[in-house]
């Protein structure tokens, strides 16, 4: 029998009876805030903060697994919002694209778009390509590596070791869509007709050889010829940067999928900015790094920079995936963007929240003459409202 709990983006904690083992295991994967309860033996305090998603932890000599499921305080519809946006602005997330309404939790949406996705892209036939290949074979073919021969053959005519392109679907498009679909089919809480598609989806691609455990995910370069490719290697390698790296602490085998919203939220936030000033005379840089001191040694990288016609930097905004809390937004966050500002000689920086009592708030610095800007995006709005309120931060940004 599979124990599971549900926990609320950084909601208070619950305290829970949980095995040992599971609870430290939690705790050092960074998947939940887990600690023993001091006054209770058996019990663990559980709090999820800012990653959501679903992990299963598996005794590795057999016996019930246990799940731990954290869910976004954000609807599911308006995350998926962003994870689409910030993927690909002018893609699969736009209304029609996927249906979200029917599912509560966030991998059944996720499994739900990409099988979707793939099933669109491939509806032609599986993309087809050159790859490049070294084998060695009893014929030539291709081209001969001759370094090659000569190290390993010492002169010996056969085998002999050749360099070739062969026209294949066994592509790194395709393989990516494969290890997506197979990184999916191991996740908890699939539901039953949404894996049976999943599955359908990997029949098609069975010729397709899989992305061994460790192994780097391929680059693909979008093309005129993967065009229909596009949507679909977009959601599966957000499905592959979110999955997490399986481990096994002690005798628990621990799998799952987590996004932390900290890093969805600067993505979107940085892309919609991006956007904005599409086709302006203004360039925009994400993570742009500079440093605070002439010798180098201090580094930095604000989220976005943006600059000028004439290559200088004219703005700078960070994203701060948290709420104001009753006492206002936190310090640091402050003296961080009056850094960046002084890094990078402007008078005015930006910070850009999740919510906030106001919308929008200033503050001069004393001596210095920086004006810090504060902006509070409610993400539980409408896309056409999210964005327009993007656009007016984009609009504070450059108003002289």
């Amino acid at each position: 029998m599979t124990a599971s709990v549900t926990l609320v983006e950084y909601a208070p904690a619950i305290s829970l009876a949980l095995p040992d083992g599971v609870g430290r295991a939690l705790s050092a994967g960074d998947i939940v805030k887990a600690a023993p309860d001091p006054y209770t033996a058996d019990r663990w305090s559980l709090r999820a903060h800012s990653k959501v998603g679903a992990v299963m932890a598996t005794p590795q000599g057999g016996g019930a697994a246990f799940i731990v499921r954290v869910t976004p305080k954000v609807p599911i519809a308006r995350l998926f919002f962003l994870l689409g946006y910030s993927l690909d602005p002018n893609g699969w997330w736009r209304d029609g694209d996927v249906e979200v309404a029917e599912h509560r939790d966030l991998l059944p949406v996720l499994a739900h778009a990409v099988e979707r996705q793939v099933d669109r892209a491939l509806r032609q036939g599986l993309l087809q390509g050159y790859r490049a290949i070294e084998e060695t074979g009893l014929v030539v073919r291709g081209r001969i590596r001759e370094a090659e021969q000569i190290r390993r053959r010492f002169g010996v005519t056969l085998p002999v070791e050749v360099a070739y392109d062969e026209f294949t679907t066994d592509i790194a498009e395709n393989r990516i869509l494969r290890a997506a679909l197979e990184r999916l089919l191991r996740l908890p809480g699939i539901p039953r007709d949404v894996r049976r598609r999943l599955l359908r989806q990997r029949a098609r691609l069975a010729d397709v050889s899989t992305i061994v455990r460790g192994q780097p995910v391929p680059d693909w370069r979008p093309t005129r010829l993967n065009t229909r490719y596009h949507h679909a290697l977009h959601l599966a390698r957000a499905v592959l940067s979110g999955a997490m790296a399986e481990h096994m602490p002690g005798e628990l085998h621990i799998d799952g999928f987590l996004f932390d919203m900290n890093k969805l939220f600067e993505d979107f936030v940085t892309v919609a900015l991006r956007e904005t000033f599409r086709g302006s005379a203004h360039t925009a840089r994400l993570q742009d790094p500079c440093h605070l001191d002439d010798g180098a040694a201090i580094r930095m990288k604000p989220d976005f920079v943006l600059y000028g016609p004439h290559g200088s930097p004219c703005a700078v905004a960070d994203a701060k995936y948290k709420a104001e809390k009753r006492g206002g937004y936190p310090d640091a966050d402050l003296y961080q963007m009056l850094a960046y500002c002084t890094a990078l000689g402007l008078r005015e920086g930006h910070l850009v929240y999740a919510k906030g009592n106001a919308s929008h708030a200033a503050h001069r610095v004393r001596h210095a003459g920086i004006v810090i800007h504060q902006h509070a995006l409610d993400l539980d709005q409408d896309p056409t409202g999210l964005l327009a309120d993007i656009a007016e931060v984009a609009r504070r940004m450059t108003e002289p």
